[in-house]
């Protein structure tokens, strides 16, 4: 008897149930007017949705910087760096990147996300451990995912569990499998910090790995903005320090800083690196313009400027300390979340739904991103409304 030929599952119904789920996602099209006033529509409104956390994304020396190096480089690196050869700015940006990170060498890569995916699997094998924080990014749990090493996770900065964890794989599996511990340094959806001395001890004590994603940490955080690691003074106890270009540093692209023999091993393994177009010469020109003001006294002005918006706004509230710029406001339900985003959008200030899988189920949220570049009143203004809602 021939069975029933059945029909392969239906992407209609897939899409349908996200929109039933409260989980439909729209892409808006925005236009920046000046600093951190965009329009949507016809409507100018303040943003609160973006990651620009100094104002460097309009910053005149950056623009006029990309501009120089679109005039001395063109538009595109026209291919791999390992196939066309490496740009006198992609090695100025490095070698700057590896100096304010206290670290040996760094390594260029299109994004923050691609650094994360040509690392990881190109430390560990599928004898090796990666060990998670709960609430890594998803381009940490992708890496993971994509090695064939063996996948543990412990609860969000809890370094007893992972100590636990740590002790058996040591244990069970002895000292010749490699562990790489990777966590954020700020947590891109709440806000609060890694415990980075107790990663580091623990690191050391079991002859494990750390990886550290400073993606919102770089350029908000230590006396010269180099992150968490500077602001603990741990930048020479980590072996992998990722961070991206596409938040304080207002551009794009992603690095690790490390040490020179584990950078050599990324050029010969990261897949991510060997197989893409390396990132712009003219963006990295504009990077390097960039890391310049962020270590500068000027850096330093705009992370007090970033500082004094962020009390203003939770004056009267916990804040985590130390004090981020990305402050979550937890809803619970997909529908109260898109509801209050809907009710700040009509008083004219863009502020993002957070939603499953982003965030875990029933923790839907407003993700609250601010910046040196926004002026008192709007932050005045967000105060009030929040304060508002139903």
């Amino acid at each position: 008897m021939v069975k029933p030929r059945q029909q392969m599952r239906s992407i209609k119904d897939e899409l349908d149930r996200l929109v039933e789920a409260d989980l439909w996602r729209n892409i808006h099209p925005v236009e920046r007017v000046q600093g951190a006033l965009v329009r949507k529509g016809k409507r100018e409104m303040w943003n609160f949705s973006g990651n620009d956390y100094l104002g460097l994304s309009c910053h005149r020396a950056v623009l006029e910087a990309f501009a120089e190096g679109i005039d001395r480089w063109g538009g595109g690196a026209t291919a791999s760096r390992l196939i066309s050869g490496s740009s006198p700015a992609h090695a100025d940006l490095e070698s700057r990147l590896a100096a304010l990170k206290h670290s040996e060498a760094a390594l260029l890569f299109g994004s923050g996300y691609a650094a994360a995916m040509g690392t990881i699997p190109a430390l560990l094998g599928r004898d090796d451990f990666v060990v998670l924080d709960k609430l890594a990014h998803a381009c940490l749990i992708d890496g993971a995912r994509l090695s064939s090493a063996t996948v543990r996770v412990f609860p969000h900065n809890d370094t007893s569990r992972l100590e636990k964890i740590l002790r058996g794989l040591r244990a069970k599996h002895g000292s010749e499998p490699r562990i790489l511990i990777a966590t954020e340094s700020v947590f891109s959806m709440d806000g609060d910090v890694a415990p980075l001395a107790e990663l580091v001890r623990l690191r050391k004590e079991y002859d494990a790995l750390l990886l550290l994603d400073e993606a919102h940490g770089f350029g908000v955080l230590g006396e010269q903005g180099a992150g968490l690691a500077e602001l603990t003074g741990l930048q020479n106890d980590i072996d992998l320090q990722m961070g991206t270009l596409s938040k304080a540093a207002g551009l794009s692209g992603g690095f690790i800083a490390t040490s020179r023999i584990m950078a050599d091993l990324l050029i010969q393994r990261a897949r991510s690196f060997i197989y893409s177009t390396a990132p712009p010469p003219a963006l990295a020109h504009a990077a390097s313009a960039a890391v310049a003001i962020i270590c500068s006294d000027e850096g330093r002005m705009l992370r007090s400027r970033l500082q004094e918006n962020i009390a203003l706004l939770t004056a009267g509230g916990m804040t985590a300390s130390p004090a981020t710029p990305i402050i979550p406001m937890i809803l619970g339900t997909n529908d109260r979340a898109l509801g209050a985003s809907a009710k700040l959008e009509q008083q004219k200030l863009l502020v993002p739904a957070i939603r499953y899988p982003t965030v875990a189920r029933n923790t839907a949220r407003l993700r609250i991103s601010l910046s040196a570049s926004h002026p008192p009143d709007a932050i005045q203004q967000l105060k009030s409304a929040l304060q508002n809602l139903d």
